[in-house]
């Protein structure tokens, strides 16, 4: 175990929570065709409710990178390592590029999640005009979100996760090969719960 800065106390060096909070037993390992990168925002690295680390560690292959205004040259090569064509997982933007179902095949694809409330994550658009100008891949007719341990504004807002799953059991056309994120996500929800008292949810973002 190596030590928590924030807490002092021994953490996971998978998953960099403590020890008590350990997220490794709900890890499932996803091997999808698509690409999956996943941009973080600094303020959410600390919080217990995010599940950007566990999407992390359950897809093979995936990348977290944490920052807000990242080096255009260093997040053009995450963009495109690999040869692969990025498409921004966010809702419908007007004057936004919008992806083209099918021009594309999974494995020529990367899936990138922005993890952030969405004000920060307007503001990490703005700051990165690289990410701005993707194409966009938007989610429509989602079932409502188990993130009952932040509040959401609306029924179908998601969590990281699980907005991630969908979107590459959707560009892939297999949700079954994402089924045990869900799975994984599920039991990080519940052992959240366990921690927080239901009155203490906070407004949830991406």
């Amino acid at each position: 175990m190596t030590p928590d800065p924030l807490s002092r106390r021994a953490a996971c060096p998978a998953c960099l929570r403590a020890q008590s909070a350990c997220i490794c037993a709900f890890v499932r390992a996803v091997q999808v065709r698509a690409g999956l990168l996943i941009l973080q925002h600094p303020l959410e690295v600390a919080n217990a409710k995010n599940s950007a680390r566990l999407l992390h560690l359950c897809v093979q292959d995936s990348v977290l990178a944490v920052g807000e205004a990242f080096d255009p040259v260093a997040l053009d090569t995450l963009l495109h390592a690999g040869g692969r064509t990025p498409v921004l997982l966010y809702p419908e933007t007007p004057g936004a590029a919008l992806a083209l179902d099918g021009a594309i095949a999974p494995e020529g694809l990367r899936i990138v999640v922005l993890d952030a409330t969405w004000r920060k994550s307007r503001k990490m658009l703005h700051l990165n005009p690289v990410l701005a100008a993707l194409p966009r891949l938007a989610l429509s007719s989602m079932p409502a979100s188990n993130y009952r341990i932040r509040k959401a504004h609306a029924p179908d807002q998601l969590s990281s996760l699980e907005a991630a799953a969908y979107a590459l059991g959707q560009v892939t056309g297999d949700m079954a090969s994402v089924a045990p994120l869900f799975d994984a996500f599920d039991g990080f929800v519940q052992q959240q719960a366990a921690f927080v008292p239901p009155d203490a949810a906070r407004t949830r973002g991406a």
